[in-house]
C-alpha cells in the first residue's frame, strides 16, 4: 500500500490542505510553516491504529483538540483528516472529523471508510445515536469491528517516524520501557530485538557505508554490558595494530544520526517519515542522501517523506518537481503547493539553476538580514 493523497482541515497550521503524495516527498518551507505538523498528520493515523494508542490517546498526546485545531479555524471548527491509499488492486479512502464536547472529550463527528466504490463504514451509526459515548472511539482502533478494513488499519500502524536525538541514544537507561520512540530513545533496544541473522546483515551494510562517511571506523557490533543493556561498539583505526574500541557514548552526533537513518531505511514496513535527516552530517554526505534513499526504495518499495532546510540535499538532479511540496505561511493558514506549480521555479530551472537555488529562496525570511543587528544597543 502507498499513500496517494491527504486532505486536512483545521489541522494545526493548515486551515485547508489537499496534497498529492508521491513515492518520495520533500517538504520545504520556512521555520514554523508546518513541516513537522504535516508529518504529524501521518503519525496521528499511526497512533489511532497502533496497539496502546487509539483516538483519545492520539488527541491527548497532542494536547487536546484545541491544541490541534488551526488558529485560523472559524465557522467550522471540526478537525478533519482524510487520506487515500492505493495498492495493486484497490483504492482505500479513510476520513475522520472530530471535535471537543462540553466535557472537553474528543468526539468523532464523522468517520468513513471506502474500498473502491464500496462504502464499508459511515458514522455516526444508529448505535452511535443510541449511545453517544461510542463516539469517543474510532472504529479504526477496534479489532472487533474493523475486520472489513483491517488491512488499512495495519497499514496505518506500519507508518514509521524517525528523528534521532543522539543524547537519548547515548543514555540507554532512559530507554527502559520505551517502544517505537520516534526520537531514538529505544534505538539500541530495536537493534538488539532484531533477529541475530538480520541484525548482523544490517550492521554489515551500515559498516560499508560508514567506511565511506567515517573512514576511520572499521567495524561495528552490538554488545551488552553486565546488566544486559545493549550498546553499539565501533573499532576505530588507531596507532595500535588492533585499533581502539568506542561505544555509542563516544560516537559523534553525525555518526549516530547516520546509523539510525541507515538502520530504519532497511525496514520493509510502511511509509517512513524523516525530520531534517541532514542534521549533523557533512554537506557531501547530505548531497547523496536522495540517491541513497532512492536505492532503498527500489529494494524495499516503501514511501519516504522528509522535511528539509538543506540546499545540499535539494541539489540532487534526480528530484522531481512533483516530489517537492513547498509550504508558505499565509494569514489564513499555511498554503501547500508542488514546486512544479510555480512558473518562476520552472523558469529558473530551465535557465540552468538547481532546484535548491530555485526553491530555497522562497523559504527565506523577508527580513533575515535584521538578525545581524541582534545585540546592538
Amino acid at each position: 500500500m502507498k499513500i496517494r493523497k491527504i486532505t486536512l482541515k483545521n489541522w494545526k497550521n493548515f486551515a485547508q490542505l489537499d496534497a498529492e503524495i508521491r513515492d518520495r516527498v520533500f517538504l520545504v518551507g520556512p521555520n514554523a510553516s508546518g513541516k513537522s505538523n504535516f508529518l504529524d498528520a501521518f503519525r496521528f493515523l499511526r497512533d489511532l491504529a497502533s496497539t496502546g494508542g487509539g483516538f483519545q490517546a492520539a488527541v491527548g498526546r497532542r494536547g487536546g483538540v484545541t491544541a490541534i485545531r488551526c488558529l485560523a479555524a472559524r465557522r467550522y471548527p471540526d478537525v478533519t483528516i482524510a487520506i487515500t491509499v492505493e495498492d495493486d488492486t484497490d483504492r482505500w479512502d479513510y476520513g475522520l472529523s472530530f471535535y471537543q464536547d462540553n466535557q472537553r472529550r474528543p468526539m468523532v463527528r464523522t468517520e468513513r471508510v471506502r474500498r473502491g466504490s464500496q462504502s464499508l463504514l459511515e458514522r455516526p451509526t444508529d448505535e452511535d445515536a443510541d449511545d453517544p459515548t461510542r463516539l469517543t472511539q474510532t472504529y479504526l482502533e477496534q479489532v472487533n469491528v474493523n475486520q472489513p478494513f483491517r488491512a488499512l488499519a495495519s497499514f496505518f500502524a506500519s507508518i514509521r517516524y524517525l528523528h534521532i536525538v543522539p543524547q537519548l541514544v547515548r543514555e540507554p537507561d532512559r530507554s527502559v520501557g520505551r517502544t517505537n520512540d520516534p526520537f531514538g530513545g529505544d534505538f539500541l533496544e530495536q537493534v538488539a530485538r532484531t533477529p541475530e541473522r538480520t541484525r548482523k546483515a544490517r550492521l554489515e551494510r551500515i559498516q560499508e557505508v560508514l567506511r565511506v562517511a567515517v573512514p576511520q571506523l572499521e567495524e561495528i557490533e552490538l554488545t551488552r554490558d553486565p546488566r544486559g543493556t545493549p550498546h553499539l561498539r565501533g573499532r576505530y583505526q588507531h596507532w595500535r595494530p588492533r585499533g581502539a574500541w568506542q561505544t555509542e557514548e563516544q560516537f559523534s552526533d553525525g555518526t549516530l544520526r547516520l546509523m539510525g537513518l541507515l538502520w530504519v531505511a532497511m525496514d520493509k514496513e510502511g511509509p517512513l517519515l524523516l525530520e531534517e535527516p541532514e542534521l549533523s552530517l557533512h554537506p557531501d554526505i547530505v548531497r547523496v542522501l536522495p540517491q541513497m534513499l532512492a536505492r532503498v526504495q527500489r529494494r524495499t518499495g516503501r514511501q519516504i517523506l522528509l522535511s528539509t532546510h538543506s540546499p545540499d540535499l535539494l541539489r540532487d538532479e534526480g528530484i522531481g518537481l512533483d516530489e517537492v511540496l513547498l509550504l508558505v505561511p499565509k494569514s489564513e493558514g499555511t498554503e501547500v503547493t508542488t514546486a512544479g506549480s510555480h512558473r518562476d521555479i520552472r523558469d529558473l530551472l530551465e535557465g540552468g539553476l538547481s532546484l535548491a537555488d530555485a526553491v530555497i529562496p522562497k523559504t527565506r525570511p523577508a527580513e533575515v538580514g535584521q538578525l545581524t543587528l541582534f545585540g546592538d544597543a
